[in-house]
């Protein structure tokens, strides 16, 4: 199929499923965190723009946490179709913390859902506002145990291989190898970064549309206290995350900053902000960089040094044409949200935050970047991987299930046929809640609601018809 052989196809056919996957489980972790603090902002000060919020969220929060499951299902089958030699060499440590995951965070998550979503006036306020806190506690240990395993894929430790498989030998070496912390803070806090981008451009869009009131200037103003707060961390920790690779992938690295040249003295290295990494000619063309900029990213040292990809033999090299630029997507994309942040705060005086049309229009526009960051920066971490599936330890060549090409071909085309339509179809509802907005209470009908108090119970699937939402409310069931 267009040339590509069946390990191109099976790669292609993960990443596929992969990049489907990974955006619903980011907007579960930071609007299940969000739920909780609109949660806890309700009972602490009663007032009715954080109950509405937390009704409108919720509703998106239940359609995308549906679509992370569902497509989080087809990526574990395919550990066993393509991916078995993997399974077989590997499967004794990556089985355990994928069924961790399952055990702990999963059931937490679908144990409290069903309270969380359809509680509100059936049972007391304490009790929902904890099953809130245990479900986005649950999204976190989620997160945990499905970066351990990918992590220790990164940089395995705590194992001995005893006939030709992966032996675990010290769980917590396994657990805590050396690039678990730095990829757990940054994809914590890149889930939170793109809810807030989610959340804030919703608030641009109504602003810009003319929907001024309490609810949406609230769920901005939060969305960007987030981001000016937060993205800035986030570069600290991509710096941790960046020296950590550098010192457990170097190859990585070089192919990041299109780097093929040990240079030796005291001149340093560039940052090279354009160029096209040519792999068979082994440079990079167009080259244009800042002096010294490199060095004292990477090494904290106008002199410092980094390995060239020429120290790597060409069969253990990752492609630095991709990695160059999905890198630079990344953290473009990050300086972005910092200057989005600084912003906002400039904007504050004078309430010019919710009348600056062209904040909100790049505010809007932003919406869909942390996403985008997320995708570009895992697919840095997992292309500048290869050649291996295990770093070290066993090459991707060597993992996959002998398929023949046009089976791969197949179901490479059905994956992208239903994905597109199941998740289009998903995504498209959820952008019409969106587009709907949060309804408020504008004292037309008596609302004490609260949980476990007479309110309208929030309804996480059927959202649409104003009648309904503001419908008189009916007491809430006696509860001994």
């Amino acid at each position: 199929m267009f040339g590509f052989t069946a390990l191109e196809l099976a790669r292609i056919q993960f990443g596929f499923t992969i990049s489907f996957h990974i955006i619903f489980p980011a907007i579960t972790i930071g609007l299940a965190a969000y739920l909780a603090v609109l949660e806890g902002c309700w009972l602490r000060t009663q007032r009715p723009v954080y109950r509405d919020l937390y009704h409108f969220w919720s509703k998106i929060f239940a359609v995308n946490f549906g679509m992370g499951v569902v497509s989080g299902l087809v990526m574990a089958y395919q550990f066993g179709t393509n991916w078995s030699f993997f399974s077989e060499f590997a499967g004794s440590i990556t089985g355990p913390l994928l069924t961790y995951e399952v055990l702990t965070a999963f059931f937490l998550e679908a144990g409290f859902l069903g309270v969380m979503l359809f509680g509100w006036n059936r049972v007391g306020p304490g009790l929902h506002f904890f099953a809130t806190v245990m479900v986005a506690l649950g999204t976190l240990i989620s997160a945990t145990w499905i970066l351990a395993s990918n992590s220790w894929m990164q940089t395995p430790q705590g194992y001995e291989i005893i006939s030709g498989r992966v032996v675990p030998t010290d769980w917590f070496k396994v657990i805590f190898n050396p690039s678990f912390p730095y990829r757990l803070m940054h994809m914590s806090v890149a889930a939170f970064l793109a809810t807030a981008l989610f959340v804030g451009a919703s608030g641009a869009w109504h602003l810009l549309r003319g929907r001024d009131n309490p609810a949406i200037r609230k769920m901005l103003s939060m969305a960007m206290w987030m981001l000016l707060i937060v993205a800035p961390i986030q570069a600290v920790i991509g710096d941790m995350h960046g020296l950590n690779t550098l010192q457990h992938q170097p190859a990585k690295i070089a192919a990041m900053e299109g780097h093929w040249e040990t240079e030796h003295g005291e001149q340093g290295f560039p940052l090279l902000l354009f160029g096209l990494p040519d792999m068979e000619r082994e440079e990079t063309r167009f080259a244009v960089g800042i002096p010294r900029l490199g060095s004292l990213i990477l090494t904290h040292s106008l002199d410092g040094q980094i390995k060239g990809l020429k120290e790597f033999a060409p069969e253990d090299r990752p492609n630095s044409t991709i990695l160059f630029w999905s890198f630079r997507v990344m953290v473009g994309l990050g300086v972005l949200m910092i200057l989005l942040g600084l912003w906002s705060l400039l904007l504050r005086r004078g309430e010019r935050l919710f009348k600056s049309r062209a904040f909100l229009h790049l505010a809007m526009w932003m919406g869909p970047t942390g996403l985008i960051a997320i995708l570009a920066g895992w697919f840095t971490t997992e292309i500048g991987r290869q050649p291996w599936v295990v770093y070290g330890l066993q090459r991707t060549a060597d993992a996959v299930t002998p398929h023949n090409v046009p089976e791969l071909a197949l179901t490479l085309g059905l994956f992208v046929v239903a994905y597109f339509f199941v998740f289009g179809v998903g995504i498209a509802y959820m952008l019409r809640l969106v587009r709907k907005g949060p309804v408020i209470d504008e004292g037309k009908h008596e609302r004490q609601g609260g949980p476990g108090r007479g309110h309208t119970p929030a309804r996480p699937i059927s959202a649409v018809e104003d009648d309904d939402v503001m419908a008189p409310h009916q007491p809430a069931r006696s509860r001994s």
